[in-house]
């Protein structure tokens, strides 16, 4: 039985939950919490049985690196080597925040699950005032991938969480819906001295290249995007992921109305194959196409509105028992690189383009 902690850090009793359930992180439990991105599923990143009990849950294999969460800057000292000037005004900038930062680890001290293997970890401090104080009582740094099964959409409730891995795990910590709905951007400066976006996420390819202006960014490319490394460096970079359960089709063009055109065509063909179909799509063409379960997810004037729904409407496609969607695209400025990113990995490599 999983055990769900209701935590209002304005209320009595917030304290005491977050107590429990980081005694349990503690004992070697994996338990569940929110940041400002997703949901996280949490256990001590030093104690490999702990580790091992991430994976067992997601029923994902240990093949892929997993995010180191802090709560203070100054544990990065135990576990990294000491981080260099650029990487310092990184951190000035954006922690605690959707960044994470990949960086030399220091032997002996992580579980090798955690690494992968790897002489490099992703490291971490949310902006979530929940995940900071359970890590800080836990005592102990804390490997997080998210907290759903393996393909899944990423949860953004502690619902989502539930309807995953409920009684697989020791607890959840339901401190309400994340923010920004999206996974923390992953840098690594490589060789050439340029930082590398490895997965992009909340904190956007240009807000790197304003705190940085005398470094290259350099952001995947649509290879990259595409195309599913041998040994991933960092997590998310698996093709097949944040996935509904139905087929999906992402539909991609310069101008709605080819696209639109398109989407109905392959709605149309799904449901003469007796598909019961849905369309994923935005508020400025909310209405237009022909389905049997239409999701309207945020806005094209603000795309931070779609990351933000993304995977809950992704989820609602379960719900509805669609087995074949039809997705728009939507524009690669700011957070939408994100979006795209997510959106590719769940259609799988169906992608059309007109």
């Amino acid at each position: 039985m999983t055990k769900v902690w209701k935590v209002d850090m304005s209320a009595a009793g917030g304290a005491d939950a977050l107590a429990e359930a980081a005694a349990q992180l503690r004992k070697g439990q994996v338990v569940a919490f929110p940041t400002e991105t997703v949901y996280g599923l949490g256990a001590d990143a030093t104690n490999t049985e702990a580790v091992a009990a991430i994976f067992a849950a997601k029923g994902r294999p240990s093949d892929n690196p997993l995010i180191v969460h802090i709560a203070e800057r100054s544990q990065l000292a135990g576990l990294t080597a000491p981080p260099d000037e650029a990487v310092s005004r990184l951190l000035d900038r954006f922690w605690p925040g959707p960044l994470t930062v990949v960086l030399p680890a220091r032997p002996g001290v992580l579980s090798p699950l955690t690494t992968a293997g790897l002489s490099t970890v992703g490291i971490r401090m949310p902006d979530h005032p929940v995940a900071l104080q359970l890590i800080a009582a836990s005592g102990c740094p804390i490997a997080a991938p998210s907290a759903n099964r393996s393909g899944r959409p990423s949860p953004t409730h502690a619902a989502h969480v539930l309807e995953d891995l409920d009684g697989r795990i020791a607890g959840v910590v339901d401190g309400g819906p994340t923010g920004v709905g999206l996974e923390s951007t992953v840098v690594e400066f490589g060789p050439d001295g340029a930082l590398h976006i490895l997965r992009p996420g909340g904190i956007t390819a240009a807000q790197l290249r304003d705190a940085l202006p005398d470094v290259t960014v350099l952001e995947p490319t649509a290879a990259e995007h595409e195309q599913e490394p041998e040994a991933p460096r960092a997590p998310g970079m698996k093709y097949a992921h944040y996935a509904p359960r139905g087929a999906m089709v992402l539909v991609q063009g310069s101008a709605p109305e080819p696209v639109l055109a398109r989407m109905q065509r392959e709605l149309d063909e799904a449901r003469s194959r007796g598909e019961r179909t849905g369309v994923l799509t935005y508020r400025e063409h909310a209405g237009r196409l022909c389905a049997d379960h239409e999701v309207v997810c945020g806005t094209l004037a603000d795309l931070d509105t779609v990351a933000h729904e993304l995977y809950a409407a992704l989820r609602a496609f379960d719900e509805a028992g669609v087995s074949f969607i039809a997705a728009e695209a939507c524009p690669e400025q700011g957070i939408g690189a994100a979006v795209m990113n997510r959106l590719r990995k769940a259609a799988g490599g169906r992608i059309v383009r007109v």
